[in-house]
């Protein structure tokens, strides 16, 4: 119990109806304190959330409280025995409270704690209650999460105080609290393992996913706790612990605690086992062999307790499962049993009273009944109604409690889980397969199939498609042909060989391209062209870049080499007919007969020609020389321009020559 005393709480009103007395306990989302319902004079558990468990954004916060509202509703519908009642819900300064049942009594943390490991019958009794609750839980569709025995209350049994674990009534508590709690912190962090370490599912660890199944394998975890005193796993950290539970079994009870029934060592085993389709669908058929090894176990003692007595040795130790019987009615209302429980409990219990005579008392019974008319005609009467008791159960098991699957293939898997939940059926998913005409998500097939027999309430496993197959055609360029084949073999691809082609940069027999291309989307069967080098070819393309037209063609014919016609031509201050580019590059390796194209200038833009003629002559050449022409002066320098050439106003390359003639 927590011994803090500075807490604020105490003492105050919650929501003008609750008066805070005392603090119980402090965990890891909440704190639970005992109350005064001052409306209806009662005393109420109240637990309230933890501030570090409600998002700190307005809006998320806004949220949580809208999903635990949610919650709250449904944990209040669950009305059982062995389920902690919920009363009422709300917000105080601005945390979440739930107002509950207050159980007198104490956790079962704190029974371990204090005996450290149970005896079987003890172990039994309170995993049949706490599976009586969750299995409640299952059928109005909520999975608790995080079953663990810090959320099993164990209260006081009216018959034999604190010790007496088999007579006391067990309570489960916190159901929806984590998921209410988890899906806020989804919103705001991602995916986050609220379960304990040291109970949590393999598949709550590697998927986050959790169904009945989860809670079927921490209450396995539970059980084993109970039979040994101890978790299977231990770690420095957290995570370690977790992943345990993915990559190993956990151990048979019996090798902790000798002597333990190998029934037992079988019950955790099937209960924990890693793979949640293998392990009982729900907590309500985990708690039926319960309630079988419970029986067995009963049984067993019994048998043990006649020999011993039949043989006239006194007995060592009595026997296990016997205890007083309780009646009903001693209970409190917060402790009632489930309905059924105290005849099963009193089935369990009962002794016969054999002694040395039983078989001489059975032949004097037998002759008593037999000698009187009226009990032969009874015996004759129990025996047809033993008949016809016999006949209504065979036809119960081979027919009776049979009846046809639905036809579920080809339903979208939300779709198929509503009408399985509909028709009472469980579901169970085996691995899932691709198809070209089932899309994403819809049964691909069940079992048993459409039709087929099977017992109500029973399972099927359904086979989602995960439609299509498609993937990228993998990397195979720079592999040898061989290799690059069993790669594309193992994708399910067919292979060809296409027209092998030079490559500068690869050698020969190496793949350089496949069609489709590396990364394109295929399908299993497709057909894949890989092309071959045959390494780098004969003739290297020489640079042609700023030769003139001329000069290239010369050169491309003493190599063997194609000029495409006509070259192509672009702007350029470049002179007419330079070559400014060429395919392929230079260095590029080709074949005699390879063509070349080559990317021309189309020469400067023109000029005009100005008009220089009446200007005297000197002046005349300061003009076009100005202008970047170059001039030649005939006859007199000194003279006036009478004549030139070319003549004014003549579009011509920058740089042409002009003649002027001066007299």
């Amino acid at each position: 119990m927590d011994t803090q005393v500075a807490d604020t709480l105490l003492g105050s009103l919650i929501d003008g109806r609750y008066r805070i007395r005392g603090r119980v306990a402090r965990g890891g989302m909440a704190t639970v304190y005992t109350a005064t319902d001052e409306r209806l004079e009662r005393t109420v558990a109240v637990k309230i959330i933890h501030p570090s468990q409600t998002p700190d954004a307005r809006s998320r916060a806004a949220s949580f409280v809208a999903r635990f509202t949610d919650e709250a509703k449904t944990i209040a519908r669950l009305t059982h025995p062995n389920v902690v009642a919920v009363y009422d819900q709300g917000t105080h300064a601005g945390l979440p409270y739930l107002v509950m049942e207050y159980v007198r009594g104490r956790t079962l943390r704190d029974v371990l704690a204090e005996r450290r490991r149970l005896n079987p019958d003890e172990a039994l009794a309170i995993a049949e209650q706490m599976l009586a609750a969750i299995a409640a839980a299952h059928r109005a569709g909520l999975v608790h999460r995080d079953v663990k025995p810090e959320n099993v209350l164990v209260a006081e049994a009216p018959t034999g105080g604190a010790a007496n674990l088999v007579d006391s009534v067990v309570k489960v508590a916190d159901f929806g609290l984590a998921r209410a709690v988890e899906a806020s912190a989804d919103d705001e962090d991602g995916n986050q393992l609220m379960a304990t370490v040291a109970y949590v599912a393999p598949e709550l660890v590697t998927e986050g996913h959790a169904d009945p199944r989860t809670d079927v394998y921490s209450a396995g975890i539970v059980l084993f706790e109970m039979l040994t005193g101890r978790v299977p796993y231990d770690g420095d950290r957290p995570v370690d612990i977790a992943w345990q539970h993915v990559d190993r079994d956990v151990p048979a009870p019996s090798t902790l605690v000798p002597g333990l029934p190998k029934s037992l060592d079988d019950l955790v085993a099937r209960a924990t086992r890693r793979d949640p389709g293998s392990r009982p669908t729900d907590a309500g058929a985990l708690l039926a062999e319960v309630q079988v090894a419970r029986d067995d176990l009963g049984d067993a003692n019994t048998r043990t307790a006649v020999l011993r007595r039949v043989a006239d040795e006194p007995a060592v130790a009595q026997p296990t499962m016997v205890v007083a019987a309780v009646r009903p009615a001693e209970r409190p209302a917060w402790a009632r049993l489930p309905d059924g429980g105290a005849a099963r409990s009193g089935r369990r219990r009962a002794v016969p009273e054999e002694s040395e005579s039983l078989g001489s008392r059975l032949s004097a019974l037998r002759a008593r009944v037999m000698g009187d008319p009226r009990g032969r005609m009874a015996v004759i009467a129990a025996m047809v109604v033993l008949a016809l008791v016999a006949a209504g159960g065979g036809w119960w098991f081979g027919f009776g409690r049979y009846t046809v699957a639905p036809q579920l293939v080809t339903l979208s898997k939300a779709d198929a889980e509503s009408q399985a939940a509909r028709a009472g059926f469980v579901l169970a998913y085996a691995e899932p397969r691709y198809d070209e005409k089932v899309p994403k998500d819809a049964v691909l097939a069940q079992d048993p199939v459409s039709a087929a027999r099977i017992i109500k309430g029973g399972t099927i496993t359904l086979t989602l498609s995960l439609g299509p197959e498609r993937f990228p055609v993998p990397d195979v360029v720079g592999k040898e042909f061989e290799l690059a084949e069993a790669d594309l073999l193992d994708a399910k691809l067919v292979v060809a060989k296409g027209a092998a082609r030079y490559d500068d940069n690869l050698p020969a027999g190496v793949v350089v391209d496949t069609d489709p291309k590396v990364g394109a989307e295929v399908k299993p069967g497709d057909k894949v062209t890989v092309i071959l080098s045959k390494g780098k070819a004969p003739i290297s393309v020489p640079n042609l870049v700023g030769k003139s037209l001329a000069e290239a063609r010369t050169i491309l014919a003493q190599l063997g080499l194609v000029l495409v016609e006509p070259p192509t031509y672009k702007d350029s201050d470049k002179p007419r007919d330079q070559v400014l580019g060429q395919s392929p590059s230079d260095g590029s390796g080709v074949e005699r007969g390879a063509k070349v194209r080559l990317e021309l200038s189309k020469g400067p833009p023109l000029v005009a020609v100005p008009r220089v003629v009446d200007l005297p002559c000197q002046q005349a050449k300061q003009v076009l020389e100005s202008q970047q022409f170059p001039v030649v002066i005939q006859f007199n320098p000194n003279g006036v321009a009478r004549f030139q050439n070319p003549p004014e106003n003549t579009q011509v390359p920058p740089g042409t020559q002009v003649t002027i003639g001066c007299l």
